[in-house]
């Protein structure tokens, strides 16, 4: 089996080299993204494996099922950068539900200790022999508020460590996961609410056209003042543009952000040598209340592991079985009871 494995990063080989082998995957390299001008390297290639920033449009599309490919395999949970109504009865759309929730939620309450206690100015500080500690001032998290929309694997283990911090929780989810709600410190509400009473905001939910700019100027004007925004989720649920005027008029106290929306031109690259051309990026790093990480919450040695094994887990079933588990079916709701099999075909 031959998979052209777009987007490739230093830290991906060793993973997918060691699963590949075990089960017979040839897996060939591309620096490149995927896109209308590269898609032609995957001529010949029985499947092409995908990231977050690669273009899955119809055009692409279109052309790997000209090319014979029969399957793309998401090395990542989200999927809003493929066009999976136009794949439908062409390609077969895999994904990785799940490769370490622990990684996310962690970086997110790494990214706020960080922020609210100062520890990236300290470092930067004390490294110039700088031990003064004017404008270093924190807060407490312990009996803040933090709402957090999405409870889904990530959102709940960012609910148990918030609630390890001795935090109360304002939950969001259209889905309730039964027994979180303990009716006292983790409590389901509606987004007027969480918006209203939250010390901080954490987003952990996928990008959906309901969640689609979910933080703006409104839902921004609804906060407390000196919200802090956490968003290690998808970039396309901040509204940049609102977040940077919230951030201006005060009403936004810090924001700390591992995605940005248009980061797929930015984000995995180094332009430290360049001239930033996002105005607004450039504008929000240059902040002294933001933090930005380059996409990557993800990235620890355990989530890397799980990724790869779960990618060739699913290119194995799909090909043996002509079905796989983690396949995003469009025809019967995304991850439906038919399991991609060849009923929904």
């Amino acid at each position: 089996m031959k998979i052209a494995f777009f987007d490739t990063k230093p830290y991906d080989v060793p993973s997918f080299d060691k699963f590949g082998a075990k089960k017979g995957i040839s897996f060939k390299y591309f620096e490149t993204k995927l896109n209308e001008d590269t898609v032609d390297l995957a001529s010949g290639f029985d499947g092409v494996c995908a990231f977050v920033n690669d273009t899955v449009n119809d055009k692409v599309i279109d052309r790997l099922y000209e090319l014979g490919v029969k399957v793309i395999a998401l090395r990542c949970a989200g999927y809003n950068n493929v066009d999976v109504k136009h794949a439908f009865g062409k390609l077969h759309i895999l994904r990785v539900p799940a490769y370490s929730p622990y990684a996310v939620a962690e970086h997110a309450m790494a990214m706020l200790l960080t922020s609210i206690r100062r520890i990236h100015k300290a470092y930067i500080r004390t490294r110039d022999f700088n031990f003064s500690l004017v404008g270093m001032t924190g807060f407490d998290l312990h009996g803040k508020t933090v709402g957090v929309i999405g409870t889904g694997r990530i959102g709940r283990v960012f609910i148990d460590i918030c609630r390890g911090f001795g935090m109360n929780v304002l939950a969001y989810d259209k889905f309730h996961t039964q027994g979180l709600d303990n009716g006292d410190t983790v409590r389901y509400v509606e987004l007027d609410e969480l918006f209203e009473k939250s010390d901080m905001i954490s987003l952990h939910c996928p990008l959906t056209e309901e969640t689609y700019h979910i933080i703006n100027d409104k839902t921004i004007e609804k906060c407390k003042k000196g919200v802090v925004i956490i968003n290690t989720s998808r970039g396309a649920l901040v509204d940049a543009e609102a977040l940077l005027s919230g951030i201006k008029s005060r009403k936004v106290g810090a924001a700390c952000l591992d995605v940005y929306e248009e980061e797929s031109d930015f984000f995995f690259e180094d332009f430290s040598g360049h001239i930033l051309e996002d105005d607004i990026l450039a504008r929000l790093i240059s902040m002294p209340n933001v933090i930005v990480t380059s996409h990557q919450a993800f990235l620890t040695e355990e989530a890397l592991s799980n990724i790869a094994e779960t990618t060739v887990d699913n290119l194995i079933e799909f090909f043996e079985k002509e079905q796989c588990d983690n396949e995003i079916c469009y025809r019967c709701g995304l991850e439906c009871d038919c399991k991609g099999g060849k009923k929904c075909f």
